[in-house]
């Protein structure tokens, strides 16, 4: 039983339960310890869908520690993946065989795709997902890159999340790196740039597909406004996942200012 229940109602309704297709919430990990891995799941493991252990940071644990660290993960009911950037790598170097193998070996149970740094074009992306998938991982992509003077074209994002799709791929993140700022849909100050979505969304037959990564709370108070309560977000700092929990359902001023302004008579 909640702390709180019986009480009150959470102001916004219907949150998506797990395991969830919507209202996915993926978080950055750079890397917590084991304790700290435990005490995120125990107090938060029922609003978090999916840990990514960010960057190339895996390669530096010990191999049993990432091996108890993935466990406590997955037996949470949360799924885990390292970072596109450390797939990269693989892929650069031919060694993306090897990479699957040891991430299943490691406890993985997502790959993300990204061609965040590298390229990467079209077809060797599907076969990419293909051998992931056939491997027995679920696969999260990216579009977008890392490098802000690298812009890419919309009608291309729009190209690669429906071949992603096609090919497999359980959801497509937008990307905006960890800092959240001149990348992607936000200017260098964090701030949305509500045209970049414009234009993003216009092409995605189904935007529930998409992951907004939006680690900073005003993106995430912006998204949630706009696409609603099971909007789909990454790149979340661990210490803010029930924050962004509260954001979501309605228990921050920001979206229980208009909670209340649609539902004043209840009681």
């Amino acid at each position: 039983m909640r702390a709180w229940e019986g009480v009150f109602r959470f102001p916004v309704e219907g949150r998506s339960k797990k395991p969830r297709k919507t209202g996915f919430t993926m978080i950055l990990d750079k890397g917590l310890g084991i304790e700290e891995t435990k005490d995120l799941i125990k107090t938060s493991s029922e609003w978090i869908d999916n840990i990514k252990l960010s960057f190339g940071t895996s390669a530096f644990y010990d191999e049993e520690l990432l091996k108890e660290k993935n466990r406590i993960i997955r037996e949470s009911g949360v799924e885990v993946m390292p970072g596109g950037t450390f797939l990269e790598v693989a892929i650069w170097q031919k060694a993306y065989a090897q990479y699957l193998e040891r991430a299943k070996k490691l406890g993985f149970t997502t790959i993300e795709v990204s061609d965040g740094t590298i390229q990467i074009d079209l077809k060797e992306r599907r076969e990419i997902i293909r051998k992931a998938l056939d491997a027995g991982f679920k696969v999260i992509s990216e579009v977008g890159k890392k490098d802000p003077n690298e812009k890419v074209a919309v009608s291309l994002m729009h190209q690669e999340i429906a071949a992603d799709l096609e090919s497999g791929a359980f959801k497509v993140i937008v990307e905006a790196r960890e800092a959240g700022k001149g990348v992607g849909i936000y200017d260098k100050e964090g701030k949305v740039k509500e045209d970049e979505i414009d234009g993003i969304v216009s092409g995605v037959k189904d935007t529930d597909k998409l992951i907004w990564e939006a680690p900073i709370k005003n993106q995430q108070q912006h998204l949630i406004v706009r696409f609603g309560v099971n909007v789909s977000l990454g790149n979340i700092p661990p210490a803010d996942i029930l924050a962004l929990e509260a954001l979501r359902q309605g228990l921050r001023g920001d979206t229980l200012k208009k909670a209340y302004l649609k539902n004043k008579d209840w009681g």
